[in-house]
């Protein structure tokens, strides 16, 4: 097996990691790194790859309804947004058995309908699938989930916003 200082040379390499690995900067499961060059690829860029679902929930929510009852409204969307999209090859891999210990969520907050609206359409706009919330009978938008994506092409639509905390 290659030392740490063999994945940072410039050649051209391929490695696969049967066990989870620590290597300087990412964390490897099952996969494999690829790099053609150290000019395409870097650790920043590489640990921005990460497969990734955004859940971004409404804090006027937050404030006044109990908290197990936001957090369902997530799980909601979280699991729809994964099951409408079940047969995309993104979706397949963050949910094979090799990641499923190991899927990455980010959960973020807007101040309130409007703005979970909004999002809604620049995620429509920019053709990124996702997943709106409508608690019924109230019709009510709650909260959003995106299907997983590569966290490089995602993470744009979301750095305006908040951590729910």
């Amino acid at each position: 097996m290659a030392s740490p200082v063999a994945l940072l040379s410039p050649c051209r390499f391929s490695f696969f990691f049967p066990t989870p690995r620590r290597i300087g900067f990412a964390v490897t499961t099952r996969s494999r790194l690829r790099w053609s060059s150290m000019s395409q690829a870097s650790p920043d860029s590489v640990a921005e790859d990460v497969m990734v679902q955004y859940v971004v929930l409404r804090r006027d929510l937050i404030d006044t309804w109990p908290l197990g009852s936001v957090v369902t409204q997530g799980c909601h969307a979280s699991v729809a947004a994964i099951w409408s999209h079940r047969d995309d090859p993104l979706t397949l891999q963050y949910c094979s058995s090799d990641n499923l210990d190991s899927m990455h969520k980010v959960t973020l907050e807007v101040k309130g309908e409007p703005q979970i609206l909004n999002l809604a359409e620049k995620l429509k706009a920019g053709d990124i699938a996702h997943k709106l919330w409508i608690e019924q009978p109230e019709n009510m938008p709650t909260c959003l989930a995106t299907k997983p994506y590569p966290k490089s092409v995602i993470s744009s639509y979301f750095k305006k916003l908040k951590l729910c905390k």
